[in-house]
């Protein structure tokens, strides 16, 4: 399906289900990683492959919260405190257990997905709460977990020899949703990878900066 095909008149809303499948699709496919391979650079971060799992899950689980209190800031995070291992490495509320391996790691994101799926299906979409891409709503919040999943399983995949192709209709919806301006008419994976700086388009070179819109669309 084009992503035109997909938005046309009517933007079809990215969904706690499409945060679900993603979770559940990455989690697969990363259980298939070589258990000595989470040390390599994952895709062109400067993060290893742990890093940046731990990363992603860390982005679930901020989006969730964000969600949780009665009144949610508009102007900061929830404050939970934020550490790094090294001075390069993500900035995060939680890690993982090494001890706990690879398969650990993997439960660690499956979990931080779900309480942002359970957000996001129990918030009500008059909420808003702070992003840095934007004040948003529990669908906001939806996309930017979506577009996470997507990306960053993306760059491990590339770290760890994987191969990984998301569904295009998961694709469509964070573009429409997160990256209006972005090309119409382009196969809708490639067109992310684009639109977050990981690849050119033909007729449009790889982005050196680049920034999602997470504020409520009508």
């Amino acid at each position: 399906m084009s992503r035109s095909a997909e938005t046309g008149s009517a933007r079809a809303p990215v969904t706690a289900d499409d945060v679900d499948l993603a979770v559940r699709l990455a989690a697969g496919v990363l259980r298939d990683a070589p258990a000595d391979g989470w040390g390599a650079r994952a895709g062109s971060l400067e993060w290893d492959c742990w890093e940046t799992a731990e990363h992603l899950a860390n982005d679930l689980f901020y989006y969730a919260v964000q969600l949780g209190p009665q009144n949610p800031p508009l102007d900061t995070h929830v404050p939970f405190a934020l550490t790094r291992k090294r001075p390069q490495a993500p900035v995060v509320f939680a890690h993982a257990e090494r001890d706990a391996g690879p398969a650990g790691l993997v439960q660690v994101l499956e979990a931080c997905g779900a309480l942002l799926v359970a957000m996001i299906r129990t918030t009500s979409p008059r909420v808003r709460a702070h992003h840095a891409a934007g004040v948003s709503d529990p669908e906001g919040f939806a996309a930017l977990g979506l577009q996470e999943t997507l990306v960053h399983t993306h760059d491990l995949a590339e770290g760890l020899g994987l191969a990984w192709t998301p569904p295009a209709a998961l694709c469509s919806r964070v573009l429409a949703r997160l990256f209006p301006k972005a090309p119409g008419g382009t196969d809708p994976w490639p067109t992310l990878l684009w639109a977050t700086g990981r690849a050119a388009l033909p007729g449009h070179p790889r982005l050196t900066t680049w920034r999602s819109d997470s504020t409520p669309r009508p």
